[in-house]
């Protein structure tokens, strides 16, 4: 249901903001509001709170942050940090400024320098991993390759698809060099071709743009290589690996040593300083005056006075928690706090796809928490189904643990599925007729009727439409305490009056069709002449058309018996169809496939026209919408419900 809101004001002394500000961010029950909204110039003493702190924190923040991450991690010390945080958040926002700068100026030159050695080493390694695997695979050419002097050597790699490239990069060099180079291929892989180009020195740049022109994979190895036999350069490039990797291990060594030692308080000021950024970009809503500061916000009023103790522990009567007078109207502005059963947050979920209700209407979510399941499971109606839909809801609920929305759906799933199991007892269905065929089950017969939905299509059309009636009525009379909670008199009689006109309706119709006494037709036809005045005066005129409106709404629950219907009949099909092939494996994949379109079709159809009654059938007769959810002051990470 939906909780009591209380419109708030906290006041206290200027140089308490800070610690106030973070007590509110850690209890987090309390909703801010932009108080500049309220201020009106000359009338008031209140001026906008101008934004300080939130630059300096925003870079200090991010200095942190980047000395964290230059360092490797290692496992927390809860209990260390736990004793860091104590102290760290005692301080106030100059000394936290003076202790994390004091740490930067200790860190971050050096970490910097280790982290900017280690990622050229890291550079190093790579291209001569990249030069030592080229070369092997190109150290078979080296014997056919000229030793001259002033002469230069580059390799390029082709793909096979490509080798024509060769012939154009030959006929250019000729004309570039006038025919002073000499090119060798050879495969190199399946996929790759070698080409070691020697050319006179004169000519380099020319040739590298040639190549470059060419777009191909030119590997330029470093001038300490050059003019080097192809094993040397293998010697070389093995050496300067091996000092590379010592100098990192140094390098690792180093932030090893530094993470041991400050790890655990780092990780600690980025927490504390990520807070107090976040409490820094909400200054720019409070109020203030010479000397003292003003927040205002909605908090539920069950928390209400947890909030005056916390604040009371710390700041005794320095800081004030005042209730503010709210008229009925401005209380439509109150944030929406679901406060329901862990069995309703999934129906939550799904109003909140809508719309969330206003702060005075009635919360639609526990209703369609009960009556959901109800028409899933009237449509469904069959055992093995609802066995088989608990099952892959479960599965998915475990397999996708982190996806909340996909969990919501999950949970309505199987919330749903047990009552697809009751009435697959009631219909005497599993797997349609198959139950029955084989002897297991067999339709349950309530008042005279054996309900076999096949057979029984009557009076499932009638509990239906009876379904809907109830349904209707219900979201007529939350219209009606709905509209006494706005104190909107007039639309409390037009529901009611609706609710006289469809009843006389029913009787009419009912008795002429001789289902009760005939005698009833004119006291029904006396209630519809009595309610038609009562709709005009609550709705106009056009709110007598309404009553045709609300008997097509009763009787698109005929719904609920037509959706059930097409479902047990394609599970009939599949079954007759199975059981009609003379291969008896033939048959059953058959049967199997159409049971499992029927299987995914229920998890659908059922659940999007069950949704649909209630969104449009019976929310339309009470639930207006357009609220704004409850969104408290606090980490962005913790839980959605306040605990």
């Amino acid at each position: 249901m939906l909780q009591k809101m209380k419109k708030v004001q906290v006041l206290g002394p200027k140089k308490d903001l800070q610690s106030v500000v973070d007590v509110l961010y850690h209890t987090g029950t309390v909703q801010l509001e932009d108080i500049s909204k309220t201020i009106r110039v000359g009338e008031t003493l209140i001026r906008k709170m101008e934004i300080e702190k939130g630059g300096e924190i925003a870079n200090i923040l991010v200095k942190t942050g980047g000395i964290l991450l230059a360092l490797p991690k290692i496992k927390d010390d809860i209990q260390k940090q736990s004793l860091i945080y104590d102290e760290v958040q005692k301080k106030s926002f100059p000394d936290l400024v003076v202790w994390t700068n004091h740490v930067i100026e200790e860190l971050e030159s050096t970490t910097k320098e280790l982290a900017t050695n280690k990622s050229d080493l890291e550079f190093t390694l790579n291209a001569l991993d990249r030069y030592e695997k080229i070369i092997k695979k190109i150290l078979p050419l080296e014997s056919q390759l000229p030793i001259l002097e002033g002469f230069e050597v580059t390799v390029i790699l082709i793909q096979r698809e490509f080798r024509e490239v060769l012939d154009l990069v030959k006929n250019a060099l000729a004309d570039i060099t006038k025919n002073q180079f000499e090119l060798i291929s050879a495969d190199i892989d399946e996929l790759t071709i070698a080409a070691v180009i020697v050319f006179n020195k004169r000519y380099s740049e020319p040739v590298h743009s040639l190549i470059f022109s060419q777009n191909v994979n030119e590997v330029r190895l470093p001038p300490e290589y050059l003019g080097k036999p192809f094993s040397e350069i293998l010697q070389l490039i093995s050496a300067k690996k091996a000092k590379s990797i010592g100098e990192m291990a140094v390098i690792d060594e180093k932030r090893g040593k530094l993470s041991e030692e400050w790890y655990q308080e780092l990780v600690v000021l980025k927490k504390v300083l990520q807070d107090r950024n976040d409490e820094a970009s909400v200054f720019g809503k409070f109020g203030q005056t010479q000397y003292t500061f003003v927040i205002q916000g909605w908090i539920p009023k069950k928390y209400l006075q947890r909030t005056k103790e916390a604040l009371n522990n710390i700041f005794g009567t320095r800081v004030i928690v005042n209730e503010l007078d709210v008229n009925p109207e401005k209380m439509d502005e109150a944030p929406t706090f679901y406060d329901n059963p862990a069995i309703v947050k999934p129906f939550e979920f799904l109003m909140a796809l809508v719309s969330p209700p206003k702060y005075r209407e009635v919360d639609p979510s526990p209703i369609l928490a009960i009556f959901f399941p109800i028409f899933f499971g009237l449509m469904v109606g069959d055992i093995a189904y609802g066995a088989i839909i608990l099952v892959f809801a479960a599965f998915m609920k475990k397999k996708y643990k982190t996806e909340i929305w996909l969990q919501h759906l999950m949970n309505i799933l199987i919330l749903s599925s047990i009552p697809s199991i009751f009435f697959g007892v009631l219909y005497g269905e599993f797997f349609g007729d198959f139950g029955e065929m084989m002897g297991w089950i067999h339709p349950l017969t309530i008042a005279g009727i054996t309900w076999n939905r096949v057979d029984a299509l009557v009076p499932v059309l009638i509990l239906a439409i009876a379904i809907g009636v109830f349904h209707v009525f219900l979201g007529l009379s939350l219209g009606i305490i709905n509209s006494l909670a706005k104190k909107s008199k007039k639309h409390a009689i037009e529901k009611a009056g609706m609710m006289v006109a469809i009843t006389g309706l029913l009787v009419v119709i009912t008795a002429t069709a001789k289902m009760i006494p005939e005698i009833l037709v004119q006291p029904g036809l006396v209630m519809i002449i009595i309610a038609i005045p009562l709709i005009i005066y609550g709705g106009g005129f056009f709110g007598v058309f309404e009553i045709m409106s609300t008997v097509g709404n009763i009787l698109s629950y005929a719904r609920i018996m037509a959706i059930g219907m097409a479902s047990v009949v394609l599970a009939l099909v599949a079954n007759r169809l199975g059981g009609s092939m003379e291969v008896a494996l033939v048959g059953f994949v058959i049967a199997a496939m159409l049971h499992i379109l029927n299987i995914v079709l229920a998890m659908f159809s059922p659940f999007l026209h069950s949704f649909r009654l209630h969104m449009v059938e019976f929310n339309s007769k009470f639930f207006e919408g357009g609220g704004t959810m409850y969104k408290p002051f606090r980490k962005e990470k913790e839980d959605e419900t306040v605990k």
